[in-house]
Order: structure tokens, then C-alpha cells, then sequence
């Protein structure tokens, strides 16, 4: 049996809130969930899907693991980030295959916008 990569859960204070921002940034809308959770997707899908799940306490320090965004142009995926209630952390990076600007949630939940200027 293979193993599959079926999503990626995010803990959050107010679920609703968080997946809302994420819906509108990826296009991908709610699918059947649990109680209290908010599921972008459902399994089986192309993509996997997000998990928002309640928690009760805040984050605390920098999360090892993160989501990464193409966008097409950094500037644009910016400001619809901040549009969104999200924002810039001030980190940016130059390479030769593209730019990669880091930004957050309206949790704090930090993400990668990624313009690569090569084609794979």
C-alpha cells in the first residue's frame, strides 16, 4: 500500500476566521467537516486538503513547518494577502529562479508567496 499525503492541519484560535482567509487566497471552498473545524477540500481530492482545528492557546515561537504559494507576481500576491487581513513579516529573498516574500495569516500563521521567474 502506498502512502498518500491527504492534508495539512493548522491549530487555530478561531477556525472559521483563518479558513476564510485561506479559502479566498487558494479559490478552494469548505468541504465536509467536523464540529467546530473547517475543512478546505475534502480527501480524495487533487490537492490535499486544509484542516483548521480549534485550539485553545495562541502559537508560541516560529513553526517548523509552512505552506509555500505560487504566485505570478510577488507584488500582486501581496497586497491580496494583505487585502485578506493577512501581512508581510518583512522577510524576503532574491535567488535567480525567483523571489520568496514571507507573510502570515490573521493568526500569525507564517507562509511562503513564491514568484519563480524558470519554468520546472
Amino acid at each position: 500500500m502506498a502512502n498518500v499525503w491527504s492534508g495539512v492541519t493548522i491549530d487555530c484560535l478561531d477556525p472559521v476566521r483563518v479558513a476564510r482567509f485561506w479559502s479566498a487566497l487558494l479559490g478552494r471552498e469548505p468541504g465536509p467537516a467536523q464540529d467546530g473545524w473547517v475543512y478546505l477540500g475534502e480527501r480524495g481530492d487533487p490537492q490535499p486538503r486544509l484542516v483548521f482545528q480549534p485550539v485553545p492557546e495562541p502559537p508560541a515561537g516560529k513553526v517548523r513547518i509552512h505552506l509555500d504559494v505560487a504566485v505570478d507576481d510577488i507584488e500582486d500576491g501581496m497586497r491580496q494577502v494583505e487585502a485578506l487581513g493577512g501581512r508581510a513579516t518583512g522577510e524576503r529573498h532574491d535567488y535567480d529562479a525567483g523571489v520568496v516574500v514571507v507573510m502570515a495569516d490573521p493568526e500569525g500563521h507564517e507562509f511562503c508567496l513564491v514568484q519563480y521567474y524558470i519554468s520546472p
